[in-house]
């Protein structure tokens, strides 16, 4: 995109719609977590209703490991968002070579390696400042 003659902006999506719901369901599972959720709005949840303690050891059932928050809302929520790729396709010829799913499931794997490291070395004597949101 930036080794372009003219700089532009692009849109670089799969042109597909997933559900927070889907995203975290594929998060779950790639953790051996098994999610029930409940409530609606604001006010819904979700609870562990099965982990895999191999993957997931500080987990249990019965956990609610989500909540709805309503500082993350948008000032104007839309009810559909869609990234449309056909510029950045056109253009650059540029495709997607990964799923969301895989990309979902490529963040969570790269996330829990990093917790395990860090598991680690607090396990071990060190304590590590951990980056997180403010």
């Amino acid at each position: 995109m930036l080794q372009q003659d003219k700089p532009e902006d692009f849109v670089v999506a799969t042109g597909e719609q997933y559900s927070v719901r889907q995203f975290v369901q594929w998060s779950a599972k790639a953790l051996g977590i098994e999610l029930r959720f409940s409530g609606s709005d604001v006010h819904e949840i979700a609870t562990v209703v099965s982990v895999d303690k191999a993957l997931s050891p500080a987990l249990s059932v019965g956990d609610v490991i989500v909540r709805v928050d309503k500082k993350y809302f948008r000032p104007a929520e839309v009810d559909s968002l869609l990234g449309d790729p056909t510029k950045a396709k056109e253009t650059l010829n540029w495709e997607p070579t990964i799923s969301a799913k895989e990309m979902c499931e490529e963040m969570v794997a790269s996330d829990a390696e990093e917790a395990r490291r860090l598991a680690f070395l607090k396990a071990n004597g060190f304590e590590l400042p951990i980056s997180g949101e403010g």
